[in-house]
């Protein structure tokens, strides 16, 4: 008898019907999702891992600053080529992605995700693309929340929960830190924090973190041990360290925005690679820290040895001066920013939450060095300032305030740092808020009324899909068209009293209602000498499709007061929507939100 996978998964769904409630087999997958959002972090860490060690080998390394041009650009071809021939898709950005899916997508996530993003990012960040692996690992792991909810049938909203689960495991996978992975996925990607939601992510995030600790032993990216502790009259630096924080923020967000801008302006993939490759294989020649995602820079400096941190440089320069130690840092938090978006910009393929992390590391390093070393009887740890320079760019660059807070607390293995953890990354964020209204994940999405937030009401109307609120019922008339004409062909035969007015090419022109014509309509004298461009008039309000959110259309109905207003696609009359059927939609759209 033949394996029939389709006939298979149907028995198995009806026993589960009968046997397992829903809540409980939502527990089951989120911790199935956790255990492969861990397998598909531990993957992308591997296949990084192992494409950068064939160039630790010693034939490479004798010739290492000229290879630094050259790498990055044949990683950056490689993933060209990948993505012209084989995958034939778009790899966006993935929290970008995941939050774009969520918000207009139902949470539906194409399965080439699931794989797409696990070959390219390795690729990228192998060879030395300046760029990081969370949110690879995040594209990955939601793909497969994802894609699990619809193989069992489960709802919209479990499926998005899932996704957060999913999102929640790659972080708590990559950093082996299950709590700051739970605010993670609440505070980036907007779930409710009710126990409903709560017990997924807790096991999605231990299923995780289990998973890491068994193929990757108790290996952690940041090797830290906190040996100093917080000193009450450090406080005015912290202060200090969270302003400076911030307007790096501020710098990363806006570099970010322009080089990537600067590289849409380009049709041709092919000359995007040639720009970008050059550029950034010019930065790695010259500043070779930036290669790879940068882990190194961090250990390195968190162990209070910078002159590994910043490595061999093309330059003879004197490293035991620290003002030279002092201006390298600060190149490479200026920088570092620069080498990312331009590796984005070249077709690569990375993230930017450990990016951020390494500008933050370098430049709160640089602010304790400066300190001490300025001359006026100071000192501070530089281990520590690097560790929370490192939240304050994450608290202002992200908008994630609380994720910066409890990853560097469990970073270092307890809350010893955590008012000065509280202060620089409430300044930072509040800062940085207020010149950028949104993180670099979500200023688009919200630009286009895309973003997901704990406002209902908001996400209520966002996901709203127009199309199931228009109706195209309206009898449409010309501007020609007699009043005998109107009342036989369009009055009689219509349950409405809107009637839309249209030219040859459909452009809408206005509308007649029936209480504009009730009072001729039983004269016979006017059935051959009035016409509808003499009848009809301007509507209260027109609705753009291509333009107008849910939200704006709702605010229209606020400030017309009517009932129905038209709606206008492509420059052309497509239909009318009702208050009634969009309170009705908007209602019942509530409903599953907050069932």
């Amino acid at each position: 008898m033949p394996f029939n996978s389709k006939s298979l998964l149907r028995k198995f769904l009806i026993w589960k019907y009968k046997h397992i409630s829903e809540r409980q087999f939502v527990y089951m997958l989120s911790i199935l999702v956790g255990f492969l959002a861990g397998m598909g972090t531990v993957l992308l860490k591997n296949l990084t891992h192992y494409i950068s060690l064939l160039f630790e080998l010693s034939f490479f390394k004798n010739y290492q600053n000229s290879l630094y041009f050259i790498f990055p650009i044949i990683g950056l071809l490689l993933v060209y080529i990948i993505k012209q021939t084989w995958l034939k898709k778009h790899i966006g950005h993935g929290i970008s992605s995941t939050l774009y899916a969520i918000s207009k997508l139902n949470g539906i996530i194409p399965r080439y995700n699931i794989y797409a993003s696990l070959i390219t990012a390795p690729l990228t960040a192998g060879f030395g693309g300046s760029v990081g692996l969370q949110g690879p690992a995040i594209s990955v792991g939601s793909a497969l929340g994802s894609n699990a909810a619809r193989l069992f049938h489960m709802s919209t909203k479990t499926r998005m929960l899932l996704i957060g689960c999913a999102s929640a495991g790659a972080m708590a996978s990559m950093f082996k830190a299950p709590i700051a992975a739970i605010i993670f996925a609440v505070e980036i990607f907007s779930l409710d924090i009710a126990f409903a939601s709560l017990v997924p992510l807790l096991l999605a995030s231990v299923s995780a973190v289990i998973t890491s600790y068994m193929f990757l032993g108790t290996d952690v990216l940041l090797r830290f041990e906190l040996t100093d502790k917080f000193e009450i009259n450090d406080i005015i630096f912290y202060i200090f360290l969270g302003l400076v924080t911030a307007f790096a923020s501020i710098y990363f967000s806006k570099v970010f925005f322009l080089i990537t801008n600067f590289f849409k302006q380009f049709e041709s993939r092919a000359l995007r690679l040639l720009i970008g490759g050059l550029a950034i294989g010019t930065m790695l020649y010259f500043i070779p820290p930036l290669y790879g995602e940068g882990y190194g820079i961090m250990n390195n400096l968190l162990k209070g040895d910078h002159i590994a941190a910043i490595g061999i440089t093309p330059f003879n320069l004197d490293l035991t001066n620290i003002w030279i130690v002092i201006a390298l840092l600060l190149g490479i938090s200026i920088f570092k920013a620069i080498a990312m978006t331009t590796t984005f910009g070249a077709g690569g393929v990375g993230g930017l939450f450990i990016p951020t992390l390494v500008m933050g590391s370098a430049l709160g390093n640089a602010f304790a060095k400066v300190i001490n070393n300025v001359g006026l009887g100071f000192h501070v740890s530089e281990s520590n300032f690097t560790l929370i320079g490192m939240a304050g760019l994450l608290a202002g660059v992200l908008h994630a305030p609380l994720t910066a807070i409890f990853l560097i607390a469990e970073i270092t293995g307890g809350y010893e740092l955590f008012l000065p953890l509280m202060i620089v990354s409430a300044i930072s964020f509040t800062i940085t808020k207020y010149y950028i209204s949104h993180s670099i994940y979500t200023l688009k999405l919200a630009e286009r009324g895309e973003l997901m937030t704990h406002d209902k009401d908001q996400n209520v109307l966002m996901v709203l899909d127009i199309d199931k609120v228009i109706e195209n019922n309206f009898i449409v008339l010309k501007p020609d068209m007699k009043l005998g004409n109107i009342l036989k062909n369009a009055v009689a035969k219509s349950s409405r009293n809107h009637f839309p007015v249209v030219n040859d090419n459909h452009e809408f022109l206005g509308v007649i209602l029936l209480d504009d014509i009730r009072h001729i309509m039983f004269n016979s004298d006017f059935y051959d000498t009035v016409d509808a461009s003499s009848l009809m008039h301007a509507d209260a309000g027109i609705i753009d499709y291509d333009k107008d959110s849910m939200n704006d259309i709702m605010e229209k109905f606020k400030t017309t007061g009517v009932w129905n207003l038209p709606v206008i696609k492509n420059g052309k009359y497509y239909g009318y929507i009702s208050k009634s059927k969009l309170l009705t939609a908007y209602r019942q759209q509530l409903i599953n939100f907050t069932n």
